[in-house]
């Protein structure tokens, strides 16, 4: 088996900080886990914000702990280090080798997205964002892993593309493009996504976005080759 994680971003029209982050994380046990927090506002203090987030999931997945307590400890230190005054979402997605499943948790007003042989899932339960309130858990999901399934989830800059010109975000269309690929185009259907979120915004997106997609398939090299491909432009 092999994990395709694929990465889409564009920061918010005019701003040259985007207050999105995301980071790939290697669990100890076996596994990947990628995780896209989006912090409180805009620009260098919303990345802040987000940077101290990622950083600190990165950090405790490293360590062995489990997704969900790794979301209810981030969201502790986001807490004391911000008094309760400053939010952030947190999705965490892991292909766990350990335990053979793939586990999700959601501390985001976005959904994830799951497309299994049988079709698409939609994972969209209200669920507060970190850092605000004093008790919080995440929404947590757990199933088998299973070759050809594919997760994406997104910043609320793609939910909320178009809004502002009097356009909505059709979840058809995004449903669409993930089932009209597989797994091994995780980064196509991530910049899919995006492009289309941002004609919605003529190109001028009024909020940070950002778009995550992972998918598991067959080995494609049998040496077992680790690849890592990045672009960012200034």
């Amino acid at each position: 088996m092999e994990v395709k994680i694929g990465i889409a971003q564009m920061n918010k029209y005019a701003m040259s900080e985007c207050g999105d982050s995301v980071e790939i994380a290697e669990r100890p046990r076996g596994g990947v886990s990628v995780i896209l927090a989006d912090g409180q506002g805009s620009g260098k203090s919303a990345r802040t914000t987000s940077l101290a987030v990622v950083n600190k999931t990165s950090a405790l997945i490293a360590d062995g702990a489990r997704d969900g307590a790794v979301a209810r400890a981030v969201h502790d230190y986001l807490y004391a280090l911000k008094d309760g005054k400053v939010s952030s979402t947190l999705a965490i997605i892991s292909a766990d080798l350990d335990t053979q499943t793939v586990v999700f948790c959601r501390n985001s007003n976005c959904p994830v997205l799951v497309k299994q042989s049988y079709g698409l899932d939609v994972y969209d339960e209200e669920i507060n964002p970190i850092g605000v309130h004093k008790r919080m858990k995440p929404l947590t999901y757990e199933m088998p892993l299973d070759l050809g399934m594919i997760l994406v989830s997104y910043s609320d800059g793609i939910q909320a593309a178009g809004r502002k010109r009097g356009r909505a975000v059709d979840t058809d269309h995004l449903y669409r493009i993930i089932n009209e690929n597989e797994a091994q185009d995780a980064a196509f259907i991530a910049e899919s996504i995006l492009e289309y979120a941002l004609e919605l915004d003529d190109y001028r997106p009024g909020d940070d976005m950002t778009v995550v997609v992972m998918g598991l398939c067959d080995k494609e090299d049998t040496h077992k080759i680790r690849k890592i491909a990045a672009s960012f432009p200034w």
